[in-house]
């Protein structure tokens, strides 16, 4: 079962204007999001996510979730000027650019999960801090956009959510970030615009949820009641995830987007971060 969440319709502005606006779309296992820019203005004017009952077990379940959705949904079916895809998942590896060769990206992932020969793997170039971010891309599903969209720039979600957060970084101290999902989080920690960490964990209980955060802190030698902590996507003060880290950490706080059309939405403005942050 696929659950919609329609979040803005501008009805000022008509999606049919292709030349005017540019998709912004990002897959999971859990479900998908897009958004709609301006690119008059660059501005964000539309939002819809899908959220799926159960965490889905392959790419192939993904495509034909997909393939349902885009022959209903009338504002996937438009030609517009630009189109990028953002590919969420735990397979991917952060690597120094000066150790980096693209005849092995294969062994760099494979330090961390097990890939098979048939897999695709990617890289994205993350400049700031001089390092590749490599990746399994869902290959099947950029094949299908394809056919939808023609050409389309993609990017696995750590790559965008680490070049956002080390814009606004300029601390000098050590400040984790979590960006939950579903089943899954991430936990980037940086200090002075310098990635000190960076990694992905798949949870099912509030247990798991706080062990790995606190485990993480207690390798980077994070004091529980001195560093910051700030939470992105979907998590809230009510939450079970968030009552348990409170529990144990007690700086807290939410990053919130400064993003405009989060005053039309009916959601949390510390959520849908790597499209909307």
């Amino acid at each position: 079962m696929t659950k919609e969440t329609v979040q803005k319709k501008n009805n000022k502005f008509s999606l049919k204007k292709t030349k005017d606006i540019e998709l912004s779309i990002q897959f999971s296992l859990d479900g998908f999001s897009f958004c709609v820019l301006d690119s008059n203005t660059k501005k964000d004017i539309y939002f819809t996510q899908y959220q799926f009952e159960e965490t889905l077990n392959s790419p192939e379940d993904l495509l034909r979730k997909i393939e349902t959705i885009f022959k209903e949904d009338q504002n996937l079916q438009i030609e517009y000027a630009a189109v990028s895809v953002i590919h969420q998942s735990n397979l991917s590896t952060i690597v120094p650019s000066k150790y980096f060769d693209e005849n092995s990206l294969a062994t760099y992932l494979n330090f961390n999960i097990k890939t098979l020969k048939t897999d695709f793997i990617a890289f994205d170039n993350i400049n700031t801090i001089d390092a590749k971010n490599v990746y399994v891309p869902y290959v099947n599903i950029n094949n299908y956009l394809f056919q939808n969209f023609g050409e389309f720039e993609y990017q696995h979600h750590s790559t965008i959510l680490l070049a956002k957060l080390l814009k606004l970084e300029s601390s000098t101290q050590k400040k984790m970030y979590v960006n939950v999902s579903k089943s899954s989080f991430d936990i980037v920690v940086l200090e002075n615009r310098k990635l000190i960490l960076l990694n992905s964990f798949s949870y099912t209980t509030k247990e798991d949820f706080i062990y790995y955060i606190l485990f993480t802190a207690e390798q980077i030698q994070l004091n529980t009641e001195e560093f910051k902590l700030y939470f992105m996507g979907e998590i809230e003060v009510e939450s079970e995830i968030y009552k348990i880290a409170y529990t144990y950490i007690k700086n807290i706080f939410f990053l919130k987007s400064e993003n405009s059309i989060f005053k039309d939405l009916e959601i949390a403005n510390h959520s849908n971060y790597i499209l909307l942050g």
